[in-house]
């Protein structure tokens, strides 16, 4: 299983549910499980520069590139780029089928 976290910080605090709403039409492609966007709590007090989450989980790497081929993609990338500061992301592959206790 491959897991996806992808992070986000806004330009503008006023950014925020606009950044939200445009990345969850990713949703909508085939093949990510588990798909999540949040808020960031903010809770750890050592870093609390990032706003939005993106999770979900994909059964293989060839799932991930499909997803990241997509049309909604594409149109995720159109209206969140110009309203993000940084961007984070990172891709493991994990032997847990879901996450452990």
């Amino acid at each position: 299983m491959i897991r996806h976290v992808v992070l986000f910080s806004a330009k503008d605090p006023a950014y925020l549910p606009a950044i939200k709403e445009g990345l969850e039409i990713l949703a909508g492609i085939p093949g990510a499980h588990n798909f999540e966007v949040c808020y960031n709590t903010k809770r750890d007090t050592l870093s609390r520069e990032m706003d939005v989450v993106v999770y979900c989980e994909f059964d293989s790497l060839e799932d991930l590139d499909a997803y990241k081929q997509h049309p909604l993609y594409e149109e995720s990338i159109r209206r969140v780029r110009p309203l993000r500061d940084q961007r984070v992301a990172a891709d493991f592959e994990s032997t847990y089928a879901t996450c452990p206790a």
